[in-house]
């Protein structure tokens, strides 16, 4: 379709030029947000699974790691590429499901214009990969229901397995779809036996992952336990809706919500109906799970996409000329809010905007990867500095201890360009990574707020705090000071710690 089209093409070509050029110039105005120093670590350790979550972001990093690089440039390449597979199955889903180039026009303008989109595209997390198997499956989803066949199934069994690889919220997705059982056009294929070769193959894709998960106690129902007592169980259905409202654009909410329901009514219903079962199903889930505002994401792009096919059926069709102020509305309030999502201004420039001057300079900035460079610079430099103060004999065994995984992460990436020795951590998956054998005598270690002396002095009988790193643009108190401790004569060994630390990894 896309092909007879030269309008479709080019819109698509447009806003993926334009969508990497936003994300370039983010690259260069940021550093690395905390999360991504721990995805970045995995590329050293490649598995069938982590602690936090499945296998794909390490394979990822892995190849990345061969660039030898702490560039965020090349930590990104692979996020970049997502947005773009994500732009090009947008257009193509909703030109499968009746939409022409207008409604491509608007979908497409929808995700360019989200602050919470542009955030969740640029970052070196599996959000964005989620994000990319969602809409395959979709896209595959629509042809199937289209023209119910092997081949098709086959090819969606391949994007879900891929999915549960790369972030387990792809369960959702899946139990929508459970939902073409009921449905006589899918029914036949789906009740015959030709269906069990499918799970069977989705089985013996995600089996490496379940039996990594297996033989480490199945880490990731640790995880989803601390997460829901310390954040998941806090959350309430009126600020998860304002705040996916807010980090969508709320313009967009005029595309997305009649996107819910045009989806149950548009004209071609045997096609529609069952998607819109699934889609729903699927958000039910996300719900009654108490997911967070940007869990919703994947699911929403097929409401944009839907909003999209109804503006252009339901409203452009009596008034063209709606497209035009439409058009400038969106890229207005896009302009506007962008900068809160990818960092196309530099860390200046964003605060003399958005922010009015404070007499104590302090700027609770959301986003760490606006001001990540400047304190991770501060950081190392400090580290080095209570490091070469350590006597001769001290500094060969001594060791760094990040409390935080992204502090472990951060002396691992960049901690050999000031002469640091190796790091370790017992938080998420550096745990799995930490050494074996006796402690060393000295141990540097540095914690934000979430730690104080009384922690480390469980672990070593001396316990000194040398040096602070200060932070003014923390969004919350605890992550305004960086403590440094030097750590003499441990208590216990690397593999005593291990068993100390088993059901604490997430703390």
């Amino acid at each position: 379709m896309i092909k007879k089209d030269k309008n479709i093409t080019l819109i698509i070509f447009l806003f993926c030029v334009i969508d990497l050029i936003l994300h370039l110039i983010g690259d260069y105005n940021s550093g690395f947000q905390q999360d991504e120093l721990l995805h970045i670590a995995t590329g050293w350790h490649p598995a069938f699974g982590y602690m936090e979550f499945p296998p794909v972001i390490g394979w990822l990093s892995f190849i990345q790691d061969q660039f030898g690089s702490t560039s965020v440039f090349v930590f990104h390449i692979f996020p970049h590429i997502a947005t773009i597979f994500i732009l090009i199955l947008i257009a193509l889903t909703t030109v499968e499901l009746g939409g022409k180039s207008k409604a491509v026009f608007i979908a497409l303008l929808c995700i360019l214009i989200s602050p919470g989109f542009g955030r969740s595209h640029q970052l070196f997390q599996p959000v964005v990969f989620s994000e990319l198997f969602w809409v395959l499956g979709f896209y595959l989803l629509v042809k199937f229901v289209k023209n119910p066949n092997n081949k098709t199934l086959f090819y969606l069994t391949l994007a879900l397995a891929f999915g549960f690889l790369t972030k387990y919220d792809i369960i959702f997705f899946i139990t929508g779809i459970g939902s073409l059982f009921f449905f006589k056009n899918t029914q036949t294929i789906l009740l015959s036996k030709q269906v069990w070769k499918f799970i069977v193959l989705f089985l013996i894709l995600i089996a490496p992952n379940l039996w990594w998960q297996y033989m480490h106690g199945f880490p990731m129902f640790q995880m989803f336990s601390r997460l829901y007592e310390t954040q998941l169980d806090k959350l309430s259905v009126g600020g998860v809706i304002g705040g996916l409202i807010i980090a969508l654009n709320p313009l967009t909410l005029f595309i997305w919500l009649p996107g819910l329901f045009y989806m149950f009514n548009g004209k071609d219903k045997a096609v529609y109906r069952p998607l819109a079962i699934s889609i729903a199903l699927a958000i039910l889930f996300l719900a009654l799970a108490k997911s967070k505002d940007y869990y919703f994401f994947s699911s929403v792009i097929f409401l944009i996409i839907f909003g999209s096919i109804w503006f252009e059926q339901k409203v452009l069709v009596w008034r063209k000329w709606l497209l035009y102020p439409v058009t400038v509305l969106f890229v207005l309030t896009g302009l506007f809010l962008l900068p809160w999502g990818i960092m196309v201004l530099p860390l200046d420039k964003f605060i003399s905007i958005y922010y009015k001057k404070k007499e104590n300079n302090h700027y609770p900035i959301p986003f760490n990867e606006y001001y990540s460079p400047g304190k991770w610079i501060k950081t190392m430099k400090a580290l080095q500095t209570v490091y070469d103060s350590l006597p001769p004999k001290e500094k060969q065994s001594c060791m760094m201890w990040g409390k935080h995984y992204s502090q472990a992460g951060a002396v691992q990436l960049f901690g050999s360009a000031y002469g640091l020795p190796p790091t370790f951590s017992y938080h998420g998956s550096f745990y799995l990574w930490a050494p074996s054998g006796p402690m060393p005598q000295t141990v540097i270690a540095f914690t934000n707020g979430e730690a104080d002396i009384d922690f480390f002095q469980t672990y070593f009988n001396s316990v000194t705090a040398v040096k602070q790193v200060y932070n003014p643009y923390a969004d919350f108190d605890k992550d305004m000071y960086q403590t440094i401790y030097i750590c003499k004569q441990p208590k216990q060994s690397f593999d005593d710690m291990k068993v100390l630390f088993k059901y604490r990894v997430f703390e």
